[in-house]
């Protein structure tokens, strides 16, 4: 099975191009997603969340607090490291589970979504890294536009990530994200011939 790496900065537009994967039939196991399931209620990572920085980090009805978390991590990198530390071992074992069940059921390609792959040292971890990438201030304007964050906000997220010029250079295909959403979604098709080729011969 070949297993590639999905990744991009922050508003590149990664999650358009692992929905049009999914919806061509590529397996997509989605990092967000199982860390939103470590930090769920009665979670040992909500746990750990809430005794490294209160409950201020809660909602009323016990659930996390997405956007206070975030506002008390991008403005400090020590404090993204402590959560980091929490989030990340829980996210990794519950995709390693992921794949390898996807293997057992015979499955040629598995797309991972892994948006700080760079940053938390997975490159090892995938055949093929696929980055989506588009300039920095087009991430920028759609951070203010479609996530209602202040420019400050938005570029704290921004420098919270390696630059794309460092991820461009280790990435082994890049699907370019300035354009129009059909010229996002043609690049895919395209790619997606590409990993289907290669996963037929590495079979």
């Amino acid at each position: 099975m070949l297993v590639v790496g999905l990744t991009g900065n922050i508003a590149s537009g990664k999650s358009a191009v692992a929905a049009r994967l999914a919806a061509a039939g590529v397996p997509v196991v989605d990092a967000d997603r199982l860390a939103r399931d470590a930090v769920a209620p009665g979670t040992p990572g909500l746990a750990a969340i809430r005794a490294r920085w209160g409950t201020r980090v809660l909602r009323a009805d016990g659930s996390l607090d997405r956007d206070a978390l975030r506002r008390i991590v991008f403005a400090d990198p020590a404090e993204r490291r402590s959560l980091d530390a929490i989030v990340h071992p829980e996210v990794a074992r519950r995709r390693d589970a992921a794949v390898a069940a996807l293997a057992a059921g015979g499955a040629p390609l598995v797309v991972c979504d892994i948006p700080l792959l760079f940053e938390a040292g997975l490159e090892g971890t995938v055949d093929r890294i696929v980055l989506v990438d588009a300039p920095r201030a087009v991430r920028h304007a759609r951070l203010v536009r479609d996530r209602g964050l202040t420019p400050a906000e938005a570029d704290a997220m921004i420098e919270a990530q390696w630059p794309a010029e460092q991820k461009r250079a280790r990435a082994q295909h890049v699907i370019e994200n300035a354009g129009t959403r059909a010229a996002l979604d043609a690049a895919v098709d395209a790619l997606l011939v590409t990993l289907r080729a290669a996963a037929a011969t590495s079979a």
